[in-house]
């Protein structure tokens, strides 16, 4: 019999304070998987790709440090934010090939009684139920399958690019040009897969504050591939390009000229339909644009 899967969980920013439903909803997919998720609540943020610009070893000794409390539990760490996944999984790449970089780094750590040593893995959420629980126990799990809907996978950039880390940090490998891990679990919860362009591009959150237009045109353009292709609904495994998804859809619109307004979920939250929890298990009132299919789900 397979043991029970334990994850040391690194919920980033997001997720406690903009997300919170997709916090939630990890709670209640993880539960209904058998799942156990142990909180690193003494963890920070993982500098958000920016502050990697303005202080790269400060990054590397912050995110060193999220790790070793998970080595310290002798677990796994499991991610729920793409942008969290690549900063983390970046720094124990760099830290585990140059042994003089992660000296400095622990250097800094043993001021506060921690030592990076690179025992933990690092996964996003979305490869865990993939590589270690596995799409065929998802699928044969499923009480609601999303049959009637057709479903629009959106990746966002930094799960799976660059491809060499993404491709090292999880077992299923992603080509960043076509890739296929969220399109099979929408297939794995009964949905009907979507294909269109856009799916592997980026959303435009990390370039909002830079160049609003161009983001809004990146959300823009997203959302009405997924619009064309025929989707009901898009599904994302990151909160950022969540935010982006669902609540920039007018700025997006005024920017591309058409309305793209179409409910988005996390990829937490398909799941979790699929699995059979409530809309209050996955806290779908705290979306901005309307859920409006859940009653026929339910």
């Amino acid at each position: 019999m397979q043991d029970k899967l334990t994850y040391a969980l690194f919920t980033g920013c997001t997720a406690k304070q903009s997300t919170p439903e997709q916090l939630k909803s990890t709670y209640a997919v993880a539960s209904k998987l058998g799942i156990e998720l142990i909180e690193l609540s003494e963890a920070s943020c993982c500098g958000a790709s920016h502050l990697q610009d303005y202080d790269d070893f400060l990054s590397l000794v912050l995110n060193a440090r999220n790790i070793c409390y998970a080595e310290s539990r002798g677990l796994t760490m499991v991610t729920i934010c793409n942008t969290c996944q690549l900063n983390t999984a970046m720094t124990k790449q760099r830290l585990d090939s140059d042994e003089k970089l992660k000296a400095r780094v622990n250097e800094k750590l043993a001021e506060v009684g921690l030592e990076y040593k690179g025992s933990s893995q690092i996964t996003h959420f979305l490869y865990a139920i993939i590589d270690d629980f596995g799409l065929d126990k998802i699928a044969s799990m499923v009480k609601t399958p999303l049959s009637q809907f057709n479903i629009a996978p959106f990746y966002g950039c930094h799960n799976i690019r660059p491809s060499e880390l993404q491709n090292s940090s999880h077992r299923t490998k992603e080509n960043p040009y076509k890739p296929t891990s969220l399109d099979e679990l929408i297939v794995a919860c009964g949905g009907v897969n979507v294909d269109y362009e856009q799916k592997n591009k980026c959303c435009g959150f990390h370039a909002e504050l830079q160049a609003p237009h161009t983001a809004a045109v990146l959300t823009g353009n997203a959302m009405a591939g997924a619009i064309d292709a025929n989707a009901d609904w898009m599904v994302t495994p990151c909160p950022l390009c969540h935010l982006k998804l669902d609540t920039q859809y007018g700025h997006a619109g005024e920017a591309v000229g058409r309305e793209v307004k179409m409910p988005v979920l996390h990829m937490q939250q398909m799941v979790g339909l699929a699995l059979g929890c409530t809309p209050q298990e996955l806290g779908f009132e705290h979306h901005l644009s309307e859920v409006d299919f859940i009653d026929a789900v339910n």
